[in-house]
Parts: structure tokens; sequence; C-alpha cells
């Protein structure tokens, strides 16, 4: 870990993010590369559509902008201060009196991102120069030659001080895109999550970085989560990384992802058993004298602790801490016995567009203890023998009925990640990827 992990240690111990992003210079290449038609589109819209100055005595020629092209687009990295967009555009412009020209107009303006009061992130331009230029022929070259083009109706008509104004909304991310990164996404039907970010970004050699905090709600109430024992800090990539984007998520992310499944109870189960009362009174005596009549058995789980996620090297893994009724009905549910179920499973993560897929893979240990008992004292091998197949195969199965809809992961509207490359570290999860722009639809 670099000096980056300090930078993300944010000065109140109350607020400390627990996940957050890298924006490496390659993903800045690709948001300059799908702005520029859009950037096209807009400057097209502003100059052509905008009316030309009306002819005076002095000056009675009527310019008209006939063409807009975007030549140059770049978005590059400032380390610690921002973010520099050039742009060359060329204009055909003609008029009633001369044939058609061509200018150029070229725009260098300086951004960075803020933290605005309601805590929102927004793109401001600290500083933009345009010229405009006359490009001219000259028969000895193919090649054309700018010059500073005096002050003409065609400078008048080209507001440039307009367009320096709102030079950010020549981006596809502007401010109404920043937004939407701390939308509420939901998880289950009443549990959602909401990442919100901490502090204006900082600027590194290796790209914009970005400390997120998670917030989960559940009924539509923030809920306390777990303290986390260390504030999580971007970790530094390897090396200089081809991926667009760079997402990082703690350990204590996952465990507060199932702490507030939990508390939402969407980890209470009920788990359906290949057993019937009558079969269990072959092994169980005294169950002969509880039912007469042959029901089948369920396990109904509930948590009885908040659930604990681990991650090593290469291994997720999570534990859950239930309590399993066990009885018979499916109408009127009557217990007979109470089991402790303590199990630790392996996490399976993936991506799919923007949300993360976690499901419980292989179950790696199960312990299971009475808790209490209406039909008499149980052997321990006795329990297992009868339960530990439901539960073994059964438990994963409904949580990762819960979880099959994914988590949203931190991610700005109109674009999805492609080319996801999942690694767990001790501590917390690295999730490099690629941005790519969503096909307009309608």
């Amino acid at each position: 870990l670099s000096v980056l992990l300090s930078l993300l240690v944010p000065a109140h111990t109350t607020r400390s993010p627990d996940c957050g992003g890298i924006l490496t210079p390659s993903g800045l290449r690709y948001l300059a590369e799908v702005s520029k038609p859009h950037a096209e589109s807009v400057l097209r819209r502003d100059l052509m559509d905008s009316p030309a100055p009306a002819p005076s005595p002095t000056s009675p020629s009527r310019n008209q902008i006939i063409s807009v092209k975007v030549d140059k687009f770049s978005l590059t990295l400032i380390p610690d201060t921002g973010m520099r967009l050039s742009i060359e555009v060329d204009l055909g412009i003609t008029s009633a009196l001369s044939s058609t020209k061509e200018m150029r107009l070229s725009i260098l303006a300086d951004l960075h991102v803020d933290m605005n009061p309601e805590g929102n992130l927004e793109l401001v331009t600290s500083d933009c120069k345009p010229t405009l230029e006359e490009v001219q022929s000259t028969e000895e070259t193919d090649r054309s030659t700018p010059h500073k083009s005096s002050g003409s109706d065609v400078d008048k008509q080209i507001n440039v001080e307009k367009i320096c104004l709102e030079v950010s909304k020549l981006l596809l991310f502007p401010n109404e895109r920043l937004i939407s990164l701390a939308a509420p996404f939901p998880i289950t039907p009443n549990c959602q999550v909401q990442y919100l970010p901490l502090a204006a970004p900082m600027y590194s050699e290796q790209g914009i970085i970005i400390s997120l905090q998670t917030t989960f709600q559940v009924a539509g109430a923030a809920i306390p989560l777990p303290v986390s024992p260390v504030p999580f800090s971007m970790p530094e990539p390897a090396s200089s990384s081809t991926s667009h984007l760079i997402l990082a998520f703690s350990e204590h992310f996952y465990t507060s992802l199932f702490s507030a499944l939990e508390e939402s109870g969407a980890l209470n189960v009920s788990l359906l058993s290949s057993l019937t009362t009558a079969t269990l009174a072959e092994r169980i005596t005294q169950m002969g004298s509880l039912f007469q009549e042959d029901l089948p058995v369920v396990l109904q789980a509930v948590t009885r602790s908040a659930p604990h996620v681990v991650l090593e090297e290469d291994k997720a893994i999570v534990q859950l801490f239930l309590t399993a009724q066990i009885g018979a009905g499916s109408s009127l549910f009557q217990s007979f016995l109470s089991v402790n179920v303590d199990v630790t499973a392996r996490l399976q993560l993936s991506v799919a567009d923007t949300r993360m897929i976690i499901s419980v893979a292989a179950v790696e240990d199960i312990e299971l203890s009475l808790a209490t008992s209406d039909v008499g004292p149980i052997l321990a091998a006795l329990l297992e023998e009868l339960f530990l197949p439901t539960i073994r195969e059964e438990v994963p199965a409904q949580i990762n009925k819960v979880l099959r809809q994914g988590v949203f992961l931190p991610h700005i509207a109109s674009f999805t990640y492609t080319d996801v490359n999942i690694t767990i570290h001790k501590d917390y999860v690295l999730i490099p990827c690629n941005l790519q722009l969503e096909a307009r639809t309608g």
C-alpha cells in the first residue's frame, strides 16, 4: 500500500470510507472518446442554430456557419489539480460576399470535481481559454495554416465566452450523472444501498481517487452498522493499470452488507426437510406422543447474531450464526427442537453490468448444537445425521435466492462495466474494469 493510503483517511473519524474507486488515465481517454460525438452535436446545435448578426451598412455580409467538426477532443490528468480538456473544432463559414472559409475554434479548459453543500459531486471549470483562428490555404503546400482572425462578424456570431461558461456540458458525465453516483439502489424489496462521497476526489498519477462511504437502509431508515476496526483507504494498483476504472471494497463493506440483510430479515429462511414426523419417530421415540398424524418437518432458521465476512488472499468467507426451530405442520407450525447452526461458507464474486453478484458457494464447515428440546436429549451425532444434509443444501440455496439480483456497484448513469477482473486480497477486494457507454434505446 502506497502513499495513496494516507490520501483517503478522512479528518472526521465518524465518517470513514469503506469502498472507493480510481478513474485511471485510460478511463479519462475513454470518456473523451465517447464524449467527442456528443460535444460535436452540442456545438453544432449552439453554433449553427444561433441567429446570424443582422447586416449593417459598414458590414453588409451575413456570415453563416455551415459545418462544425470536432477534430480533437482530449481529457488529461493533472496530478494534485484536476483535468485538462483540450478541444479543436473546424468550422465552415460562408457569407453572401465570399466563398466558404475555414475557421478553427480551440478551447483549453481546466476542470476539477468539487463537493457541493448538498454533498453531491459536481464538475467545475476553473479556467478556460478559447481562441478563434482563420485557416488559410497556401498554394505552395496542401497544408492549412491558421492565423489569428481579426474582430469580424464571425467573432461576434461565435460566442466563445458562452461556450466557456458551459464547457463542462461538452462532456458526457456532467453533474446530473455525477449526482446519480449517490442514488439509492435496491438489494431486496425492503433493503437499499447508497454510496456517499466523503470528499472531493484526489488527483494522483494513478488517476482520480474517489472515497465512498456505504449507507444501508432497511424499510427506508438507515441502519447502524458494525464499526470498522481500521479506516479503509484505496490500495495502489500494482502497476500502471490499463483498466479504465479500479473499484475497491473493504472487508467491512461485505460484513455491513450481510448485517443489513440480517437486519432486514432477508437471511431468515424456511427449509423444507425430506423428513416427516413418522420417520423422525423411528429415531426419536418421544416424537410419537407429540404427533399422531404424519406431517412434513420444517426448519425455520433465523439469525441470532450479525454475520461476518473474512477476506484472505483469493478467498472470501462468510460466517452465519443461525438458530433453527425444527417443527412440523405448514399452516400451524409446532416447534419441538431448537438448534444453533453456525455455517462457514465460501463466497463467489462476479460482476454483471453494474452489479456485483455475490453467491454462497461451497460450505466449508457447519456446527450444530442443541439449544432446546421438547423430545428429550439428542446426541450431536444424531442431530447431524438428521438435519445436516438439509442445512448444507438449503441454507446456501435460500440465501442465493436473496442475493441473485446482485448488489449495485457505484456507477454513473449510462455507463456499464466490462472486462472485469476480480481479485480478493487480505481485507479488501479489487475490481479493475473498463467502462462502456450503453447504447441508446428507442
